[in-house]
């Protein structure tokens, strides 16, 4: 019997003694679509960061029922994408180049094949007719609609040309799971789309479970299997015609948004 693909227990962290994230608990099932919801400053980028190892926190954190160094070793198959790409104007990489950091060796991949595979779920290849590394970081840059600007410097691209990019590094590892951090920020309506349609292949023909937080709500509507609402604390974590036939919990979470909008403006 399968596992979850991730499970949340009792994660607390805290910023100068001010807490980001209180004790959030939820699990994320294999082949599943979450859409977090919640305001800026609701502690969805800190609690990515936590799942990813790169936050420090209390309570427990689970990928496919993993922890210590074999969860450690299960990082390399978590795709990526930040809300925010920078690059320094002399960054000398290509677009290509930054694709090609994605790719991982085959003895890592292996390694996080063996122990997912061992606990239950599975791994599907999102391009499984490419056979060599070049071909999926060509398949992954046309996916994003970057393949003419592949020779072109990363620093040189808008905002939205680079967040693209980094949607492509991460489809480009054939990740097991993917983060997305409100991946189509300063990108335009026809990319949101086309990426949207991606969102929905690799979830329901490659069966990849993704968590993914947006603001959106038409397109975690459209997409979601399930919705978790979070300020700072989880309110809401379930079905998704749950959430949306609920006025109480729709009504929470305009609420939430238009209080931290107000304390803003009181700082």
């Amino acid at each position: 019997m399968s596992v979850n693909a991730l499970d949340v227990e009792n994660v607390s962290v805290s910023h100068n003694g001010t807490l980001a994230v209180n004790k959030i608990s939820f699990s994320v099932q294999e082949g599943d679509l979450l859409g977090i919801v919640g305001p800026n400053g609701a502690g969805k980028t800190t609690l990515f960061r936590a799942i990813l190892g790169l936050q420090n926190y209390q309570g427990k954190i689970k990928l496919f029922g993993y922890e210590g160094s074999q969860y450690t070793t299960l990082l390399s198959m978590v795709g990526y994408v930040p809300q925010k790409v920078n690059f320094e104007p002399n960054f000398p990489a290509t677009v290509y180049d930054v694709v090609a950091m994605g790719i991982l060796s085959k003895k890592r991949l292996m390694k996080g094949v063996a122990l997912i595979q061992g606990c239950g779920c599975s791994w599907n290849r999102i391009f499984p007719t490419s056979s060599k590394d070049h071909e999926k970081i060509e398949d992954a840059l046309k996916i994003v609609g970057l393949e003419s600007f592949k020779n072109r410097r990363i620093s040189e691209l808008s905002g939205g040309e680079q967040q693209r990019a980094f949607i492509a590094k991460s489809l480009v590892k054939e990740p097991a799971l993917m983060i997305l951090d409100e991946p189509v920020t300063g990108v335009d309506m026809d990319v949101q789309n086309k990426f949207y349609s991606v969102l929905r292949k690799i979830n329901k023909e490659n069966k990849i479970t993704i968590v993914w937080s947006s603001h959106d709500l038409t397109a975690i509507s459209d997409l979601a299997t399930r919705v978790a609402c979070m300020n700072r604390e989880l309110f809401f974590h379930g079905e998704k015609e749950e959430f949306f036939a609920n006025k109480d919990m729709l009504k929470t979470y305009s609420e939430s948004a238009m209080q931290l909008h107000m304390h803003k403006h009181d700082m």
